[in-house]
């Protein structure tokens, strides 16, 4: 319960009287919470939906993207606690178009845009969930003021500041069942933390520690068709391979557990944030995080022959059948990686008149070491390196807006909120894979292949909220992006191929009306152009690496995107109720597939002709609801999205896009018995998705397959003090058994435990 005594003055038409001020009686305020500000511009043509620390802090958040978990018609890939490939779906956006979502913390930019896959997610790992104060979505492409990454979202995470002494220390412990293909025991981990902060007059700083500890379940699987060849002499009799009928519902061998395997993930990271108060109304910011990881990717064999030997390659006698398993299919990996992210920033907050900021990041991937063994057989030393040092990205964000003291509706300039802006990124790759004799700890042997490449962004834009008549108000902008790839390059033993250069700009214009039918209630009509320019992995990564084979194309054309919305926004029983229709238009959507129309058939990254989504959300939030106590969040998300054009592989025009289930439904409350005592359940669920353009899994409830899941939250906290807690939670209560590919965590327990002064 927040208590303040504000101090009124009297004033007459917004002119002081001259004989002086006229006092009024103290004047006392109740706030049931101190929400942080939105750090949203307030005049966003979008529809947006935001969690605070108040709300989240009630969930199972061990990661920073778990603060989004139950946000409408949005969900994260997530595999397990510490993944890496953590990448939002939204809409009409799948969980392998990581491009397709802007992701900033305080201003800075942490979406890894050098590629479009789960390989290149947010670096959610330098923001950690005891600085958040709140978390923004905005929904689609349409302000001026974001890039045309957000076809799909944006998301703004807002640190916090401290404005006294703060001291905070954190330790949370999880453990899972898994059980599949034989597996079954218990994979866990724990997570510690530490943060510090003051506030000494104009000076503010927080220093923050994280350590995660965690091994996942098994991620992948060894897997071949069911063999109807009968088995040949000198074929190794052995037992232990399981059988299942796969996502295409074809007879498939389980040999063992493969690819990323069994992952042991050790993540460190530290953060400063200093702030100085030049003025009561400008602020400096410096922001240093530095995240370093090392893991491990076990896998293992099921097979032995007949002397209780594990087999791990070769030619194999399973129930009669001949199969050939080959060596590199059951070969473990490891690595480390070490980023920094620096940043700089410059802001005015005046209430009216001119505003500025000035945003700088340099994110800095300094140490990038990735080590894969050729074979799977014990003894096997020969292996790769590939080495991602130098690889990052730079930007620079200006931005200028004018906000008058009063909004007369009409053609003068106190009718309009002007803003306008400058961007730049830069984003540089330079990956290079040797031969080495000994792959856990050798060093190069030899040249294998290398690629490398930049692309930069430039971009201004400009925006204008027009409040023209009483209950109308217009947005609408436009911007316009500079885009150039250049010094691309690809080397495989001793050749080696330069790219050419390669450079597009368009215009993104957007406009949005909306009405103000009564008090409580808001109608919106928004539309927006929007362009996703190519990234260097889409552009210049092709390598050869174990089995895999990562063809690219640097003739791609940007997609283009038009969207729609139409919203409606009712304040009403403690909350606000959002019904939103919307549909995105996009042309040459950037997908990897196969072409199916040459021979031999080419995979590689491709222009799609058209994909369109289409869909309505349907969102309530509120505190409060019916009893005191009890806060809500309920939504549920249906979306369409189909393939209209693909002249490279006609046999997926009309299906499904790629992992957009056409339901999304979420489900959170939390009661709070006391002050001191709350508890929490939610329900996440995901419809039907297919992991083939073509549509042609029909078996999505397993490994490979792409399953309709529900899955229970649960948690009980208790709060010895205001900074401090005791607290246990499950996620998955019902140990559900799901796949988006790969298999997901089972029945998830949290035990955590918070002290602070």
């Amino acid at each position: 319960m927040l208590i303040a005594s504000v101090p009124l003055a009297l004033t007459c038409n917004g002119a002081r009287a001259e004989e002086g001020t006229v006092a009024l009686p103290t004047v006392t305020v109740v706030a049931p919470k101190l929400v942080a500000a939105s750090p949203l511009d307030p005049e966003l043509p979008a529809s947006t939906e935001s969690v605070t620390r108040d709300q989240f802090e009630n969930w199972n958040v061990v990661n920073t993207e778990d603060v989004l978990k139950y946000m409408p018609g949005l969900a994260v890939r997530k595999r397990f606690v510490g993944d890496l490939n953590s990448i939002i779906a939204v809409r009409g956006t799948s969980n392998s178009q990581s491009a397709h979502g802007v992701v900033y913390a305080d201003g800075l930019l942490l979406s890894n845009f050098l590629g479009n896959s789960f390989s290149f997610p947010p670096r959610w790992s330098l923001v950690f969930p005891e600085e958040i104060a709140r978390a923004d979505v905005i929904y689609g492409p349409y302000s001026a003021l974001y890039p045309g990454n957000s076809i799909g979202a944006t998301v703004e995470l807002t640190t916090r500041m401290p404005d006294h002494f703060e001291a905070d220390a954190d330790v949370q412990a999880f453990t899972q069942h898994f059980d599949l293909f034989g597996i079954n025991r218990n994979f866990g981990g724990a997570q510690t933390s530490a943060t510090v902060g003051d506030r000494i007059g104009k000076f503010s700083y927080f220093i923050g520690a994280n350590h995660l500890e965690n091994t996942s379940q098994p991620l992948q699987f060894a897997t071949l068709a069911k063999s109807t060849t009968p088995a040949q002499p000198g074929d190794t009799p052995v037992t232990g391979a399981q059988f299942y009928n796969d996502q295409n519902n074809k007879p498939t061998a389980v040999f063992g557990v493969n690819g990323e395997g069994i992952e042991r993930t050790i993540q460190d990271e530290l953060k400063l944030k200093l702030r100085y108060a030049f003025t009561p109304t400008l602020d400096g910011d410096f922001t240093l995080g530095y995240w370093h990881q090392t893991y491990n990717s076990q896998t293992s064999t099921f097979l032995r022959d007949a002397n209780g030997n594990p087999v791990y390659a070769g030619s194999l006698n399973i129930d009669g059948y001949h199969y050939t398993l080959p060596a590199s299919a059951l070969a473990p990996s490891l690595g480390q990686n070490e980023n920094w992210l620096y940043g700089l920033a410059l802001r005015t907050h005046n209430a009216f008149g001119w505003n500025g900021e000035a945003i700088a990041s340099y994110y800095d991937v300094t140490n990038s070491v990735a080590r894969l063994a050729n074979s799977g057989v014990p003894g096997s030393n020969a292996g790769t390196i590939t080495y991602g040092d130098g690889t990052g990205w730079k930007t620079l964000d200006l931005k200028a807006s004018y906000t008058p003291e009063t909004r007369s509706p009409g053609l003068g300039f106190d009718a309009h909120v002007v803003t306008f802006g400058y961007h730049y990124d830069n984003y540089f790759v330079d990956n290079e894979t040797f031969n080495t004799t000994n792959w856990q700890d050798g060093g190069p042997s030899g040249f294998a292949n290398a690629f490398k490449g930049k692309t930069q962004t430039q971009a201004v834009y400009a925006q204008d909220a027009w409040q023209f008549a009483p209950r109308w108000h217009a947005v609408y902008g436009l911007r316009y992006e500079w885009w150039q790839a250049y010094d691309g390059s690809r080397a495989l033993g001793a050749t080696s191929a330069p790219y050419p250069d390669s450079s597009e700009h368009h215009p993104s214009p957007k406009v949005s009306l909306s009405f103000d039918a009564t008090d409580d209630l808001i109608l919106r009509a928004s539309w927006g152009r929007a362009y996703r320019f190519p990234t260097v992995g889409e552009l210049f990564q092709g390598q050869i690496n174990g089995s895999s084979i990562i063809n690219n194309n640097p003739n791609l054309k940007p997609e283009n995107d038009q969207s729609k919305e139409l919203t409606a926004e009712w304040s009403h029983w403690n909350g606000l109720f959002r019904l939103s229709l919307f549909e995105d238009d996009v042309r040459n959507t950037i997908f990897s597939q196969t072409d199916t129309t040459v021979i031999p058939n080419v995979t590689s990254f491709q222009n799609i002709g058209r994909v369109r989504s289409r869909g309505v959300e349907l969102g309530y939030s509120g505190e409060d609801v019916a009893i005191r106590g009890l806060d809500l969040i309920a939504n549920v998300a249906y979306t369409q999205s189909k393939i209209l054009e693909n002249a490279q592989n006609p046999a997926s025009v009309g299906k499904y896009f790629y992992r957009i289930p056409l339901w999304r439904v979420n489900l959170e409350t939390t009661y709070h018995f006391t002050e001191k005592l709350a508890a929490s359940a939610g329900v996440r669920y995901s419809g039907r998705q297919y992991n083939t353009l073509t549509n042609t899994d029909t078996n999505p409830d397993v490994f490979g397959g792409t399953s309709n899941y529900t899955v229970a939250d649960l948690k009980v906290m208790f709060h010895p003090n205001k900074r401090s807690e005791l607290s246990v939670g499950v996620d998955n209560l019902f140990d559900e058994r799901y796949f988006v590919y790969h298999p997901y965590p089972g029945r998830t327990f949290f035990v955590e435990a918070k002290i602070g002064i």
